[in-house]
């Protein structure tokens, strides 16, 4: 073994041989200069194989500097043993090494007659050990190596064993290695466990004989090792060998985790890799106790950039258990493990219990699959009663309940399954508080069998063959044999699962099986399985009585019939055949870390198929148990991790199996939380405080670990400078840390050194402080201060603190000088710029984080002394959970008191109160007192006197303090409060007041913070008490603190004073309440008001009076609401004393009434009533619609309006452009704004404004340059504006002011077109040979053109047709003795230049004696007009938007946004082929029923 693996101690062993041997040896080792390289070789391999490893004791814990330390002092306690040991150990090695050499020299010799060929034959012989196997006691997780050495001819074959078993290295790889090297045999064994603890032997075999060498191992496990920090309990085995060529060493590691249900953590260990490739990471693989994971959705797993990690993105706690990474390497595997806890998540329901957890599935069949799990923990929950199991099919979401009932025993047969399908299945926990969350849901099961009739045979490993059990025996089969072997496989108290052996001659069609009952020996059978069809051969029965036995049989069905029933089971009775496990035995808890604790106990008595152990720890002091542990754990040992320094604990264990928990064991001892004892480590920094010449004061520093308790004693060492003896300085040890040292020698040099020692033993003795004089001090400053101290350390200050010199000098000391200077660096600056004439000083202002360190120098009146020793360096940062001392009163006694808590302290920690830093001993002005962390000073009677700072330091807690200065103004309040305590009042929340109750009652109450049940009261009015009685009511709840007295008939006979004195205890208060003048009338006049409320509702009544809301469509509504009505009571709406009728009666009975007032106007203001009677009484609401409601109804309207107002539009008319708003309603008394670049528009001729119920517009009338510009609308609402806004400039007023010349031109057109005003029908009827006159009136400007059409071709002017055209404005068409050919469509065309219009008569002749013909459909005959004047038709009027446009279509031209005409406007002009354009065309010109062309509201 290399030397760098060995021992320090063993080096050193090996080098003196070498050099002991090389003095010994120099001539022989000469003459073998010509020795070849090959023989060399061999010697240094011969040397290798016969050394035996050294091995070493592991440590309980990974060794610190002060482990190393402690090492050092045993080495150095037991010197002579060790010194002897030495000299053995040397005495063997060089006799081994004379032994080697020996060899060497017979091989040489051996070597050299080969060469001459002088060959002799070799003798057989019997193997022979000539080192035989030696036995080893070893620690656990050791390696120990057996070797022995075997001679005999022919070479002897040696095999190894442990207990007579053949030992094999492949069947655990990594755990075993053989080697065999130059006769040398040797059985290594990696990582020894208690398990490895065995009797090994060595057999030798050749043709000759056999021998054999046995030894025993025996693995021990210290108390407490290798559990400490994670209890491993089962190491996971090697699961292969991994060739690698990678250096692997941890960097980091991860720790101990905690975690919650749900959240996700991170493992992470990070790594020093040679050479670190990117493409070509180490092997890792990662452990859940002896389980190898593998990634999933619940386990996520990387190693990249020298980190290796693992995810669990989902915590459950079935990830709860010890994480171990074994990374592979170059020399075999290299491994970390730790424990990760999972708590449950918060449940649902406060007090429900945990999720259960390892949900597994097993026996899959056909007809049902039995799920298993393990119960949650319980500790301050309720017991649980039972458990629910869900499925869910793959593929689905959807979980189905199992089970209709909980089921209490831990597993359950799940039936009802669809054959061949897969299933999921969680379980949840119940008990009285409520149902846990769910537990992770298992792995996909079939249900289907596996088990099967048809056998498959290979021939040669190619081919299979299938053949059927009735095939290999030779018949075909029809009726099934009977099933046999009836028997019951499980037995609970919830089911009996029953199971037989299927029929040995079954046939090929399918079987199913029906199971029959019978109770006890009878003979009358109960089908069991009623229409449930069961295909498998086992099957889970319910529904069995208790305490009753029952017999059961089987009969197998095919389609050819069933069977014969099967032999009767035994009988069979449902019972819990173990029930919970016993409670386990005593428990016993030891100290781990300042975190955690070891704890062990012993097993139940009764196991009952243990699951494992659940671990609880409660507070000392307190009653609520916390759960350490939420996964059963296998072991009887385990380490509570997670738990508060300083504090006591009790623990219990609780045994766990299919039936739930087993009673908690009893507790154990109390365990006070902190790290296990040691000795201390060694003190340090000694100093030289003065010297008298024959004797010498020293100090020295407390050791850095003072091993977990008191340090009760220093044992000092002296000698002379120079000399190797040390000696006692003193007989007796000293208890401080200062100690002189008398009978010395004047002038001679000495050198100290100090152990410490505590109830674990003497630590290790210090360095030997440097050379002292032993010279007389006769300088006149003083000597150096010592025991620099440093507290109240806080993230930018600390307090110094120091003791006086012991050497003052020629004067007193007079103050000190502080110098500082940060860690490395040799620049010290001076803190104080005056002497500090405390021993104490306050340094602020240091940078957070940083390391400085100290010193101090005393100063008389002979100036500055020497510089004390620089003190440790100390870290500016305030520990964590660091709290400052608490200033208060105690409520009960009302003592004034400083309490401080501090945030870590050992079990021999001590509470340290100082006035101005001097520590208070004895006084009769404050007592102090501790209770667990927390301290408290309390005042006897505080006064001036004791104003000043306070502090408060705790021993062996890594400088916990704190301090608290205490002023005047901050004691004064404090007294005030004390006197309030401690001359009670009973506090109040509200003084006495009064409040009027419906019935005109007054109540008279006030309410007190907190009162108890011996509370006693009187209420005082006019200096008369009153008495509950008729008339006066008074009562009191202790629970809300509320005392009141009511008076049922208040009158004016009641003004006055009231008051109502309290006592409770010793605590009383009074309040009084003045009730007289105009406050007493005030409170009249309400119960008055109240009563005849109360005599008001008797009747029907207006719960809630008239009130109005506006809807979305802006209709206003006059709502109230209506209590104790009925279907007599009859209601009526009134405005301005005029009744209202509804076309929909008002019903009482809905409970509420409302008037709907559509398109709200100024005309719609008075005074509206709504009335409702019956027979027991009338009421009447009266609202008034005007004034401010009238604008706060328009302000309501405005604001719906407004939010719905569209974007302003354009549309242009024959007078103008307009712009226009679209909104739900318009009305004019609405606060409606228009403007023209920010300047407010009026109404004029030029700009007129105006609107419809649906719109707002406003109109620019013949528009120029100067109307260009930005347009906007604003709506106003009472609180907020609503704006639209237009652009009418560029090419829209370009494009506007176009359309508008187009519709003015075609509006003067449709003014001056050709057209017929009136006197001709649509039918004329006339008998033949009469004459028939068709007159019509005309106009147009210029004056049209007049032509008369028959059937569509012109009619000319005759004897026979006599057409004529009168003053310009008659025109006739008269047919002289019509006959039948004169029947036709008749036609008029009146034109001008702008345009005309064609007209149609239908005329029709029939003969004498023959009957009038009826007129056709659509051709009924209308009165021709009177002639008239022609005149202009009035303007077109502003429609609203429903209505539809009537412009035609413009030309393509001309972009304007006038709509697409209706489809009853028909094209300008007839169609070519026809003269007579049809009755109904009409002119480009728009009708006269067409209004102006408003586009319709979009």
């Amino acid at each position: 073994m290399p030397s760098r693996a060995m021992p320090v101690i063993q080096q050193k062993q090996k080098k003196v041989s070498q050099e002991f041997h090389s003095s010994q040896h120099v001539q022989q080792i000469s003459s073998r200069k010509s020795v070849s390289k090959s023989v060399k070789k061999e010697q240094v391999e011969a040397t290798e194989a016969m050394a035996e490893p050294a091995y070493k004791v592991p440590a309980f814990r990974q060794r610190q500097p002060e482990g190393m330390q402690e090492y050092q002092r045993m080495a150095a306690h037991f010197g002579r043993d060790l010194s002897s040991l030495q000299q053995e150990l040397h005495r063997m090695k060089v006799a081994t090494h004379e032994q080697v050499e020996n060899i060497e020299i017979t091989r040489e010799v051996k070597e050299k007659m080969s060469m001459r060929k002088e060959f002799q034959a070799e003798t057989p012989k019997a193997p022979d050990f000539l080192v035989g196997l030696r036995s080893h006691t070893v620690w656990e997780k050791s390696p120990v190596k057996l070797f022995c050495t075997v001679s005999g001819s022919p070479t002897p074959i040696v095999k190894w064993f442990k207990n007579a078993d053949p030992i094999d290295p492949l069947s655990a790889p990594g755990k075993y290695k053989i080697e065999s090297k130059y006769g040398v045999h040797s059985l290594i064994i990696s990582r020894c466990s208690v398990a490895d603890s065995a009797v090994y032997s060595a057999v030798a075999t050749n043709t000759e004989g056999k021998i054999k060498s046995k030894a025993t191992v025996c693995v021990r496990r210290p108390a407490g090792a290798a559990e400490s920090a994670h209890l491993p309990g089962l190491v996971p085995l090697l699961s292969g060998i991994h060739r690698s060529k990678l250096e692997v060493t941890f960097l980091d590691r991860f720790g101990v985790t905690f975690g919650t249900e749900g959240q996700s953590v991170t493992l992470v260990a990070n790594l020093l890799v040679v050479p670190d490739l990117p493409n070509l990471p180490p092997d890792a693989e990662w452990y859940r106790d002896d389980t190898l994971l593998k990634p999933s959705r619940w386990a996520e797993m990387s190693i990249c950039g020298g980190a290796a990690k693992l995810t669990l993105p989902h915590l459950n706690k079935d990830d709860e258990g010890l994480y171990t990474l074994r990374i592979w390497t170059k020399d075999g595997t290299t491994e970390h493990s730790a424990y990760l806890f999972v708590k449950d998540a918060t449940p649902s329901v406060a007090g429900a219990p945990g999720a259960p957890m390892d949900v597994t599935v097993s026996d899959a069949n056909k007809d049902y699959i039995l799920v298993s799990w393990k119960p949650p923990n319980t500790t301050n929950e309720p017991v649980i009663t039972g458990y629910f199991v869900d499925r869910r099919k793959s593929g689905t979401q959807d979980w189905v309940q199992c089970n209709s009932a909980p089921v209490k025993v831990c597993k359950l047969p799940v039936h009802g399954l669809t054959e061949g399908a897969s299933y999921h299945f969680r379980v949840r926990a119940v008990n009285s508080a409520g149902i846990s969350l769910p537990s992770r849901m298992s792995t996909g099961v079939t249900a289907a069998d596996v088990e099967s009739d048809v056998e498959v045979i290979k021939i040669e490993g190619k081919y299979d063959i299938v053949i059927r059990q009735e095939e290999l025996q030779g018949v075909y089969v029809t009726l099934a044999d009977p099933p046999t072997e009836v028997h019951a496989t499980e037995i609970n108290h919830t089911y009996v699962v029953l199971s037989w052996k299927p029929p040995s001659l079954r046939g090929r069609a399918p079987l199913t099986y029906l199971i029959e009952k019978s109770v006890g020996d009878s003979n009358f059978w109960q089908r069991v399985n009623t229409g449930v069809q069961i295909r498998s051969p086992r099957y889970p029965i319910y529904d069995l009585e208790d305490k009753t036995q029952y017999r059961f049989r089987v009969t197998a069905v095919n389609k050819y019939g069933p069977s014969e029933p099967s032999e009767p089971s035994e009988l069979i009775q449902k019972v819990d055949p173990h029930g919970v496990p016993s409670a386990p035995g005593q428990v016993i808890a030891s100290r781990n870390t300042k975190t955690s604790a070891f704890v062990q106990w012993d097993p139940p008595k009764h196991l009952n198929n243990l699951m494992g152990y659940y671990v609880d720890c409660c507070v000392v002091g307190s009653k609520t148990w916390m759960p350490c542990n939420h996964r059963p754990y296998k072991l009887t040992r385990f380490v509570v991790h997670g738990l508060i320094p300083g504090e006591t604990y009790t623990f219990r264990a609780q045994a766990v199996n299919a039936y739930g928990l087993s009673d908690e064991s009893q507790e154990s001892a109390p365990l006070f939380i902190d790290a296990a004892l040691t000795a201390p480590s060694a003190p340090y920094g000694i100093s030289l405080l003065s010297c008298d010449g024959s004797s010498m004061t020293l100090a020295w520093k407390r050791p850095k670990n003072t091993g977990g308790t008191k340090i009760t004693a220093y044992y000092l060492d002296k000698r002379e400078a120079g000399h190797l003896n040390w000696k006692e300085a003193s007989q007796s040890p000293a208890t401080i840390r200062v100690h002189k040292v008398e009978n010395l020698t004047a002038g001679l040099f000495y050198e100290f050194k100090v152990q410490a020692g505590n109830l674990a033993g003497v630590g290790l003795a210090s360095e030997p402080s440097k050379a002292f004089a032993c010279e007389a001090w006769t300088t006149p400053e003083p000597g150096p201060a010592y025991d620099i101290s440093f507290w109240e350390v806080r993230d930018s200050s600390l307090l110094l603190q120091w003791r006086a010199p012991m050497y003052n000098g020629a004067s007193p000391v007079t103050g000190y000088f502080v110098e500082m200077a940060k860690k490395g660096s040799s620049d010290f600056v001076t803190v104080n710029a005056e002497p500090e004439s405390h021993r104490y000083l306050k340094v602020t202002g240091l940078e957070t984080g940083a390391l400085y360190v100290f010193k101090v120098r005393a100063v008389n009146a002979a100036g500055k002394g020497k510089a004390s020793e620089v003190s440790d360096a100390v870290c500016v940062k305030a520990l964590a959970g660091t709290k400052e001392i608490e200033y208060g009163v105690d409520e009960e006694t009302g003592d004034v008191f400083l309490s401080f808590e501090a945030s870590e302290i050992s079990e021999h920690s001590k509470f340290t109160w100082s006035k101005s830093y001097k520590e208070i001993a004895e006084s009769n002005r404050v007592t102090a007192s501790v209770a667990g962390r927390r301290s408290k000073l309390t005042f006897v009677n505080p006064e001036k006197e004791d104003l000043g700072i306070y502090s408060v330091a705790v021993s062996d807690a890594n400088g916990v303090s704190a301090s608290h200065t205490i002023s005047e103004e901050e004691l004064n309040k404090m007294l005030e409060l004390s006197y309030n305590i401690r001359h009670p009042i009973v506090p109040l929340k509200t003084e006495l007041s009064y409040e009027v109750l419906e019935k005109g009652h007054v109540r008279f109450w006030l309410q007190a913070q907190k009162m108890s049940s011996a509370v006693s009261y009187r209420f005082i009015v006019n200096d008369k008490e009153v008495t509950s009685g008729e008339g006066h009511k008074i009562s009191h709840d202790v629970s809300s603190g509320v005392i009141q007295m009511t008076i049922e008939h208040f009158t004016k006979a009641n003004e006055g004073t009231y008051t109502l004195q309290i006592h409770d205890g010793k605590a009383k208060n009074q309040s009084s309440l003045v009730l007289v003048g105009d406050v007493f009338k005030a409170a009249l006049k309400e119960a008055e008001f109240q009563r005849k409320e109360h005599i008001r509702k008797q009747g029907p009544h207006f719960s809630e009076y008239l009130t109005f809301h506006v809807d979305d469509d802006c209709t206003v509504m006059l709502v109230c609401k209506l209590a104790n009505v009925k279907k007599e009571t009859t209601f009526s709406w009134f405005k301005d004393d005029e009744e209202i009728v509804l076309d929909v009666a008002p019903n009482p009975m809905s409970g509420s009434c409302a008037l709907p007032i559509p398109l709200f106007s100024r005309k719609d203001q008075g005074i509206y009533k709504a009335v409702l009677s019956d027979d027991r009484g009338k009421d009447t609401s009266v609202y008034d619609i005007s004034g401010q409601v009238f604008e706060d109804i328009i302000n309501a309207i405005a604001h719906i309006a407004g939010s719905s107002a569209s974007e302003l539009m354009l549309q242009c008319t024959p007078e103008g452009i307009r712009l226009q708003c679209y909104m739900k309603y318009y009305t004019e008394e609405m606060k409606t704004s228009w403007f023209h670049k920010e300047s407010k528009i009026a109404s004029s001729e030029k700009m007129r404004i105006g609107g419809t119920s649906e719109m707002a517009w406003m109109q620019i009338c013949e528009p120029t340059d100067r109307e260009k510009g930005h347009y906007t609308i604003e709506i106003n609402d009472g609180k907020a504006s609503h704006t639209r806004a237009f652009d009418l400039s560029g090419q829209a007023y370009n494009d506007a002011y176009a359309e508008f010349q187009r519709l003015k031109a075609a509006a003067f057109a449709e003014k001056n077109r050709g057209r017929v005003v009136g006197g001709l029908p649509d039918v004329v009827t006339i008998m033949e040979y009469k004459t028939l006159s068709l007159t019509c009136t005309v106009w147009g400007d210029p004056q049209p053109e007049v032509t008369w059409f028959k059937n569509e071709q012109e009619v000319v002017s005759d004897a026979h047709n006599k057409i004529t055209f009168e003053s310009g404005k008659f025109s006739s068409l008269t047919i002289n003795s019509v006959t039948v050919e004169d029947s036709g469509k008749y036609s008029i065309n009146v034109r001008n230049k702008y345009g005309g219009e064609f007209v149609e008569i239908t005329v029709s002749v029939y003969k004498q004696g023959e009957e009038i013909p009826e007129p056709k459909l659509g051709q009924m005959s209308r009165s021709a007009a009177a002639p008239k004047s022609p005149a202009p038709p009035s303007k077109p009027q502003t429609p609203a938007p429903s209505m539809k446009p009537a412009t035609p279509t413009p030309p393509p031209s001309v972009k304007s946004p006038t709509p697409t005409p209706p489809p009853s406007v028909k094209a300008p002009t007839p169609a070519p082929k026809s003269p007579t354009p049809p009755r109904s065309a009409k002119s480009p010109t728009p009708p006269r029923f067409m209004r102006s062309p408003t586009p319709t509201k979009k």
